[in-house]
């Protein structure tokens, strides 16, 4: 059973790609299980292992303890003696019975495992040849992934980066960062660390074949095409089933003034993501920034990723919606 791996920059759309892939019905939903915030993230049922880093790197050299935690992960097998030893307000039950209902009943089902994780973008080569994955890597359009971060107010911990020596051997774009470890320059930092997960994200789908590079604005202009050529290359069966619940997903409901809601789902993810019209997000995103900020934003992220292709295969720039502050 192929598991996928939906994974980019916080904010460039990975929630929403995930939730797009799990209208197939052949998937189980894993959300963030690499992010080292609770919740989502530091929960042993899902993934029985210590996330101490944002972008947490995951090479051959040290995955001792991640290869049994994801492998078991992937095979929809919940921990739950681990879970109830570490988490067990009201909230943490709740959850549990959700996501070890949801792997049980998926794993008999033949179900596959959709992780939705931007924190494995620099892992996400070991994720393709270590557990089999098929990689998604979300692209957003750097003006858009920008603005988006300042208006939430996040901010980029370069040291959580470099403090990773094994990730800054195996991915040395990330030494842009250095000279910007005391700035206070968001744009900038923002901006630059949009630049080098680019690069990284570029050299990795040059490397691996099971990794994909897809841009945001191509998804959401076109999400039905878009969708069903990804359904194809994940492995997926694009149904009539599935179409509708896109459209509906990716669509407002005319004259309502409420978002549409194809498959909604409760908060206990802690997922970023609603149902919303798609090419009108395109719109508001473009906004979020001054003429003049948006073009410094171009000028930082200005050198050309190595590789370039249409909707749903290797790309440069995209965008759209996860959790956590970073």
């Amino acid at each position: 059973m192929t598991p996928v791996l939906v994974t980019g920059l916080p904010r460039s759309g990975t929630s929403w790609a995930g939730r797009m892939f799990t209208a197939s019905g052949e998937l189980v939903y894993v959300n963030e299980p690499l992010n080292p915030e609770r919740p989502p993230g530091r929960s042993p049922g899902v993934l029985d292992a210590s996330v101490t880093h944002r972008f947490q790197y995951i090479c051959r050299e040290n995955e001792e303890d991640w290869l049994p935690a994801f492998r078991r992960t992937v095979a929809l097998r919940y921990g739950f003696l681990a879970e109830l030893r570490r988490n067990r307000s009201p909230y943490d039950l709740a959850r549990m019975v959700r996501y070890g209902t949801a792997f049980t009943l998926g794993r008999l089902g033949g179900r596959r495992a959709l992780l939705d994780d931007p924190f494995a973008l620099f892992s996400a080569g070991w994720f393709t040849e270590r557990l089999g994955c098929r990689v998604v890597i979300m692209l957003r359009d750097p003006v858009s992934f920008v603005g988006s971060w300042r208006r939430l107010g996040w901010t980029v911990r370069c040291r959580e980066l470099l403090g990773q020596p094994l990730l800054v051997r195996d991915h040395p774009h990330l030494e842009e960062l250095r000279p910007l470890l005391d700035s206070r320059d968001h744009i900038a930092t923002t901006a630059v660390l949009w630049r080098v997960a680019r690069t990284t994200a570029a050299e990795l789908a040059a490397r691996h074949p099971g990794i994909l590079l897809v841009r945001y604005e191509d998804l959401a202009t076109d999400p039905v095409a878009s969708f069903r050529r990804l359904y194809g290359w994940a492995g997926l069966r694009w149904s009539p089933r599935a179409e509708s619940r896109v459209v509906r997903a990716c669509s407002t409901t005319r004259g309502s003034g409420r978002e549409g809601n194809g498959f909604a789902w409760s908060g206990l993810s802690r997922t970023a993501y609603r149902p919303m019209d798609s090419r009108r997000a395109l719109a508001s995103a473009a906004t979020r920034l001054s003429p003049d900020a948006a073009r410094r934003v171009r000028e930082l992220t200005a050198t050309p990723p190595p590789g370039h292709a249409g909707p749903a295969g290797p790309a440069n720039p995209a965008g759209a919606a996860e959790t956590g502050e970073l």
